[in-house]
Parts: C-alpha cells; structure tokens; sequence
C-alpha cells in the first residue's frame, strides 16, 4: 500500500478547513442504504465519517433503510416479498416485521458502531417518537381499458408533517440521531415508509445544508456514461424527461428535487460504495458525486 507523504496530509487536512467552517452547525442529513450498509467494511467507514462530522461542528442525521435485511427475514419466515413500482406492498403481518428489523436491529446496529468510534448516537423511530406523521399511500395505475385504477399497497405510507423537535433537542445535546423510516398517522396506524422519502422530509423540515443520498452507483450519468458534476433543478428535470435519467434514480433525483424546493440548500446523488464517500464529497473541492442545487 503506498504512503501519503506527511506534507502531502497536511495540505489535505487544510484544504478542508474552509468546508468545515461552512458547515459549522449546519444540519446534514444521509440518507443511509444498499452496499454501504451490508458491507462491514464500508458500514465501518460511514460510522467513522459520520463520527468525524460531529466532531467538525456539524449535527449529522441519519435516515436509514433495510429492504434487503426485511426480505431477508421475511424469507426465513416463509413470507414472499411483493413489490409494486419499487415499493414494498406491506400486509399486517409484514409491517410488524418491519417494524422489528428497521428499528430492534439495523437502527440499533448503527447507533452501536457510531458508539465505538466515539460518536454519542441516540436510536430515534419515525413512528414512535413522533417525527413522522404519515398517511396512506395508494399508487394510481391505468388499466389496459384506460380507466384509473387505485393500488392497495398495505401499510405503506408518506410523510403528511414532519415535527423535527426531538431531532434539534438531540442535535443540540451533543447526540446523533438515526432515524427509522416509519410514520404514525392521526388514527395510530404505524406505516412502512420510503427512506428516501423519509430522509427528503426530515431534511426540508430541519432546512439542512446539505441532504446526502447515498446509493450503489456513482451518481448521475451523462449519454457517455460520465459522471455529471453538478446540476440544476432545471436541467435534472430535462435529463428526466430526454430520458437520461431512468429507473429507480427518478425517484432518488424528484425526491432531492422536493427537498432542494422545501429548504434544503443542496442535494447529492452519493455513491456509498465507496470508502469515505462522505468525507470526499463534503471536505473535498471537487466532491465524488452529483450535485443538485437550485
């Protein structure tokens, strides 16, 4: 392994500087799934970033998923997982497993490895604390006779409101919060929700400085498959609608969109596979994703 020659660090560490005044006391708020979370390696690294950002000035706030560890457990448990449009169509059954995977394992495990690396996390659920009032989410389809037809997805919901008090208390005492994704609706109805969604929520409500998505791809590609640095509003809406942008990204780039419209100052398509990703994109000039910005 090559070593970085000691002057060579320095003038890393000083060219961060000027990032970390910038986010002094600024709200961060990841987003946190796919390869990033399943990898040890890379889990290890995000609870070491995240770690460093507190102790930079910033109040990081994790949002997280889990759709991989949720299937995994509903397969041991003979529990055929169904999708629909990317969304997980959650029976009454499903949503208590849910519940149990999201908040009494992943949650936990993330707050546990913030801890070792001297991080002070505090485990925080969407439904139970609070932060999420959700409703109902149907999904709205045409039919091949062109009539409309409604969707019953279950118990999976979006963001209504969101109340980030707990989250600035916690931020203000020195703490982290990791965020579940589900919501509580006005009858005490627990729902599944989106973690992007969630996150995109969360961020608006706190305005944060930055909301970082972390993905399993690099960011926004151009026809030539190059990375795309940096975007408008503008042009991310035209990358949609030419078609450059498909898939699963439109949802990850519209909901960084309805965040960037309802406060937060800059969204990033981030790819969480690699080491220090949150590192190289707050902290260097260039960063390593893609950049949303109004």
């Amino acid at each position: 392994m090559q070593k970085i020659d000691s002057t060579v660090r320095a003038k890393i560490l000083s060219e961060a500087l000027p990032y970390m005044q910038m986010y002094n006391k600024k709200y961060i708020v990841v987003k946190y799934g796919g390869h990033a979370m399943v990898n040890s390696n890379l889990a290890e690294k995000f609870a070491q970033n995240i770690v460093m950002l507190q102790h930079a000035g910033m109040y990081p706030i994790v949002v997280h998923g889990g759709g991989p560890q949720i299937g995994q457990t509903l397969k041991e448990q003979g529990v055929e997982s169904k999708f629909h449009n990317g969304l997980r169509i959650t029976d009454a059954e499903t949503i208590k497993v849910v519940e149990k995977v999201l908040y009494e394992i992943i949650n936990r495990d993330i707050v546990h490895s913030i801890k070792e690396f001297g991080g002070y996390s505090v485990s925080l659920s969407g439904n139970k604390d609070s932060i999420i009032q959700a409703k109902k989410l149907t999904d709205i389809q045409e039919t091949d006779s062109n009539i409309e037809k409604i969707m019953d997805l279950g118990f999976v919901g979006e963001p209504e409101n969101i109340s980030p008090d707990i989250i600035i208390e916690k931020c203000n005492s020195g703490q982290i919060p990791v965020i579940t994704p589900l919501g509580i609706s006005q009858d005490n109805i627990t729902y599944n929700i989106n973690a992007d969604t969630a996150a995109g929520a969360i961020a608006s409500a706190l305005n944060a400085k930055r909301l970082l998505m972390l993905t399993d791809i690099v960011g926004v590609l151009d026809n030539n498959k190059n990375l795309i640095n940096e975007l408008k509003i503008s042009e991310a809406k035209r990358l949609i609608s030419n078609g450059t942008i498909t898939g699963g990204m439109i949802p990850k780039i519209e909901t960084c969109i309805e965040a960037i419209k309802n406060g937060v100052e800059k969204s990033v398509i981030l790819d969480g596979r690699v080491e220090n990703a949150i590192i190289l994109e707050l902290f260097t000039e260039d960063g390593i994703g893609t950049l949303i910005k109004n």
